[in-house]
């Protein structure tokens, strides 16, 4: 077997899909087919089964799939370490960042890190910080980029940090909060099966500041999956939203509260560098780090 027939094997694990995973591997289904079947005739086995419209792995090919996912982990770390072994920075660097982050901070700073670094080749992905975490778990990624509180036991550098407020059209009565409408986030349901820590982390906070003032819930009347659409709904005087301060910008001319606790401690939504200490030992990702230390991130 070669890397093409494990990238196929993750691609399958991945899409679920013969077709998908075809144009992941930028092949034709029939070409994807073809080379399954030789892998089938090798082993003598059959890897998948024809499961309704999908299909579905045999043990036999649940066991090529793990082994899959080490053989190309194995396979990054030798091209990482030869790369390694030449004086000068170049390489691959694998990076994962939140879908806010990736969208509007990182496109400068790849650029300008390749202005120091013109040789280094960069992948990106993007996503829920709960998929990037999982990425930066299972080491498809050097570096990963995330919003919120995960738990993670190796290297993490706090980026930036904005508050949680109170987002209005209008300045509004605190006391009589209860009583007005609440357009409320909901993480989407892809978050909230991945075990999104951070939206639960950062709701817990919300209710915590919330029961500390009022023994009435909050009358919501709106569940919206995007920031963005609950401060739209603001815009027109739909009622009042609590978000990240990030996401309101001053020309919108929106009343805004920082949320703090009693015990006088502000809510914040924090972004956070996460890494492996073992893969500094790869010139281009400590120099990623270094320069990521190095970076302004204030808002």
């Amino acid at each position: 077997m070669d890397e093409k027939d494990w990238l196929m094997l993750q691609a399958l694990h991945k899409e679920k899909s013969l077709t998908r995973a075809a144009e992941r591997m930028y092949m034709t289904q029939p070409a994807l087919t073809y080379r399954l079947q030789q892998l089938e005739k090798r082993f003598g086995v059959p890897l998948i089964v024809k499961n309704g419209k999908g299909f579905r792995f045999t043990p036999e090919g649940e066991y090529l799939i793990t082994c899959a996912y080490k053989m190309l982990a194995e396979l990054r770390e030798i091209k990482d370490h030869i790369v390694n072994m030449q004086t000068e920075v170049q390489g691959t660097l694998r990076i994962g960042a939140s879908i806010y982050f990736g969208q509007y901070k990182l496109p400068l700073l790849i650029k300008n890190f390749l202005k120091l670094y013109p040789k280094v080749q960069i992948h990106v992905d993007t996503g829920f910080s709960s998929e990037i975490f999982d990425l930066l778990l299972q080491d498809e990624i050097q570096v990963g980029i995330i919003r919120g509180e995960f738990q993670w036991l190796d290297q993490k550098h706090l980026i930036q940090e904005e508050n949680i407020c109170l987002v209005s059209s209008e300045e509004l009565d605190l006391e009589a909060l209860p009583y007005l409408p609440r357009i409320n986030y909901r993480p989407p349901k892809l978050t909230l099966k991945m075990g999104d820590q951070m939206s639960f982390s950062l709701s817990h906070a919300i209710d915590q500041w919330w029961h500390e003032r009022y023994r009435e819930p909050p009358t919501i009347t709106m569940q919206v999956d995007s920031y963005e659409t609950c401060k739209e709904m603001v815009k027109y005087g739909l009622g009042y939203t609590i978000i990240p301060s990030v996401f309101v910008r001053p020309n919108e001319g929106l009343h805004t509260v920082d949320l703090t606790l009693k015990n006088g401690q502000p809510i914040k939504r924090r972004t956070w560098m996460l890494y492996r200490e073992a893969t500094l030992q790869f010139t281009v990702v400590d120099r990623f780090v270094q320069f990521m230390k190095s970076c302004d991130f204030q808002i």
